[in-house]
């Protein structure tokens, strides 16, 4: 074979390949009005307008992270997201917030086309009014019978995060979840999410029945992040190991799992448990003020991590896939990259089987 037809040969496979790809996340990319079914996780201080537009021009789907943005603030990020990108995005709401009912308004109002609702199971009430306002309902779903009930609520979409994320996390990994919901939830899209900064991996969830995937820690490290370099270099230098999640110390005094990079904070943090802890003992604190003591440790300090630099003592929130980051690197390229990883697994695989004799098995 000549040189030109051995490059048509590889050129045909990664068409074939890239067809299939497109197949496997068409749901995804029709629910979203996206290219490719991949979403930004909504990281507070970080997705906001630079970043969650940069992911919706390269053809992911962006997502503001509303946090504890009240109904003025939202709308003027929305606004200013708006002003830099012209592709579908959504926007994250804490079902816990004090105004959920205004916040979903001014999405409604700004036309924001999807609403992930996050932190809480979202009631029916919420899930109508964000669909009678012409916006999609997408929800968590930690466990299969709640993916259940949420679609029969009128979720339109599912994420499905695992316990390798970032940020507060549940006990189970994806891996699993993906195994217990995935072969079970045909009627709305679900998206896998933790651990995730390959297109290669992305694939095989699509190929187990995925719609798509959301990513946050590589987006956050990208050269369109807001984020402080110093936080940017904190990424690039960590392992996966560096990832931990939030330990408690007294099942009396719950601590909600936060996976972030071990630091000066991180081991404050438990001595602060045991200081309060101590005082609870002695009588000097309430079991209430014990508490708040406890939840209010890191308050400001994620913040103090994104925004001002401080890794050190900052929350720096971050999934195990940060030990894949060895770079920071503009959106498009990690884009572009995640679609390419996928095509090339499936050329290679196309490649693999194509050598079996059709006798053969891959064991065998």
């Amino acid at each position: 074979m000549s040189m030109t037809d051995t490059d048509q040969a590889r050129q045909q496979a990664r068409q074939k390949a890239r067809a299939t790809l497109e197949r496997l996340w068409a749901p995804g990319c029709a629910f979203l009005g996206t290219p490719t079914a991949i979403l930004g996780g909504a990281m507070s201080w970080v997705s906001e307008r630079n970043l969650v537009s940069a992911i919706s021009n390269a053809g992911g789907f962006g997502v503001i992270a509303c946090g504890a943005m009240n109904p003025d603030r939202l709308a003027e990020e929305i606004a200013a997201t708006q002003a830099l990108t012209d592709k579908p995005f959504g926007v994250n709401l804490i079902t816990m917030h004090p105004e959920l009912d205004k916040l979903v308004d001014v999405c409604v109002e700004a036309r924001v086309g999807h609403v992930v609702l996050a932190g809480g199971v979202p009631s029916g009430a919420t899930i109508k009014q964000v669909r009678d306002g012409g916006a999609r309902a997408i929800g968590f779903a930690p466990a299969l019978a709640l993916g259940k009930r949420l679609v029969k609520q009128g979720i339109e979409a599912l994420v499905i995060e695992g316990s390798e994320a970032g940020g507060h996390v549940g006990p189970v990994s994806l891996n699993v979840l993906a195994q217990e919901i995935l072969p079970h939830i045909h009627d709305v899209p679900v998206f896998v999410a933790g651990g995730l900064a390959r297109g290669d991996a992305v694939l095989g969830y699509l190929e187990q029945g995925a719609s798509g995937a959301q990513l946050g820690t590589l987006f956050a490290a990208s050269s369109e992040s807001i984020a402080h370099e110093a936080f940017k270099k904190a990424f690039v230098r960590a392992s996966a190991r560096d990832a931990i999640t939030s330990n408690q110390i007294d099942e009396r005094f719950p601590v909600i799992p936060v996976r972030g990079l071990n630091n000066g904070g991180t081991r404050r943090f438990m001595a602060h448990q045991a200081a309060t802890l101590t005082r609870f003992t002695s009588g000097e604190l309430s079991k209430e003020e014990a508490q708040l003591e406890i939840e209010h440790f890191w308050a400001g300090a994620l913040r103090r991590a994104v925004i001002e630099g401080d890794v050190e003592q900052g929350s720096v929130m971050a999934g195990q896939s940060v030990g894949m980051v060895k770079a920071v690197r503009p959106v498009a390229e990690i884009m572009h990259d995640l679609v390419e990883q996928a095509v090339d697994a499936l050329v290679a695989r196309e490649a693999r089987c194509g050598h079996l004799h059709p006798t053969e098995t891959a064991i065998g």
